[in-house]
């Protein structure tokens, strides 16, 4: 536990082109989009293994992308949602 919350919403924001994003700069390095049918692409899923001083290990999902990678608790949110909004596909 670090103390923080976190609320993740998903919405449908229309044509992204339409947007103004504007990120904190110390907290997001790019803004990219991903389309369903790329997540849900086994090659495009994988897993990340961590091992942290006391020897506990814990594994955490991570989605590919070219240059883009989805890992952390952005992965972690992106793997719950998909499990929520597609039970029989992913």
């Amino acid at each position: 536990q670090h103390g923080m919350t976190v609320a993740p919403v998903v919405a449908n924001l229309g044509p992204l082109e339409a947007l103004t994003l504007n990120p904190n700069p110390d907290e997001v390095e790019e803004v990219f989009t991903l389309p369903l049918a790329h997540l849900l692409r086994e090659e495009n899923q994988g897993y990340t293994h961590f091992r942290t001083a006391s020897g506990y290990g814990y594994t955490l999902p991570v989605f590919l992308n070219g240059p883009h990678k989805v890992w952390g608790l952005t992965a972690i949110i992106t793997e719950l949602t998909l499990e929520l909004l597609l039970p029989g596909q992913y």
